[in-house]
């Protein structure tokens, strides 16, 4: 009798969606990263000002993750950008095919920077792979220091983790020291920013190197 690991398999047929998805990300020079956190965690926020901050440099589009509701989409389109809203119906992720198929919603010639903003999820987002160049990880204060020990896998695959919500550090109990520790106990190469969407505290250390990894890819993309 033949195990067939029915997980293993989905996971294969996201990965070779996901090298399709970033290959024509790399070959056109658009800069892709996948936002990811748990449920309030400020994913909406951070991007209401990273998009306000820097849309006259860059040319943005976003792709919304939820289970129901165009919500947070509202808040983005707002803002003057493309973006499409993805409703999973239940499923607590994104996959490299639904971004596939959402792709022709955008005119990639005028897009430089692609913003995946996840399902609020701390378990399911880290496994699958959509075809981003980088995954920004998102760890409020008011979660607690103790998250990256319970969902190591996420905090594993960052590229960067945004400690946010730091305006609220001396109403919550959150040891800065302590999440660090266990951030570089998981993920030596990762980048820890503790900031503030609201406030702005320390937020030019975040469109800085966002900045500097869309201006990367950017420079990748073939002369038309």
């Amino acid at each position: 009798m033949h195990e067939i690991n029915v997980n293993a398999n989905v996971l294969a047929a996201n990965q070779a969606l996901a090298l399709e998805n970033r290959e024509l990300f790399s070959g056109r020079g658009i800069y892709v990263f996948n936002l990811m956190s748990g449920p309030g965690a400020g994913k909406t926020t951070l991007l209401q000002r990273t998009i306000a901050e820097l849309k006259d440099r860059f040319r943005f589009a976003v792709i919304e993750g939820d289970v129901q509701s165009d919500h947070d989409a509202r808040k983005i389109a707002a803002l003057g950008v493309p973006v499409v809203q993805i409703n999973t119906g239940g499923a607590c992720h994104l996959d490299a095919r639904q971004i596939h198929n959402h792709l022709g919603s955008f005119d990639l010639d005028q897009v430089d920077c692609l913003i995946i903003e996840n399902v609020g999820n701390l378990v399911c987002p880290a496994e699958f792979d959509l075809g981003e160049h980088d995954k920004v990880m998102l760890l409020s204060v008011t979660e607690g220091h103790d998250k990256p020990a319970k969902y190591p896998v996420m905090f594993h695959v960052a590229k960067l983790i945004l400690v946010t919500k730091t305006d609220l550090l001396e109403h919550v109990d959150f040891d800065m020291e302590q999440a660090n520790r266990s951030i570089g106990a998981l993920n030596l190469d990762a980048n820890v920013v503790p900031l503030s969407a609201r406030t702005g505290q320390a937020f030019e250390k975040w469109t800085a190197w966002l900045a500097s990894r869309i201006e990367r890819v950017n420079a990748m993309r073939t002369p038309s």
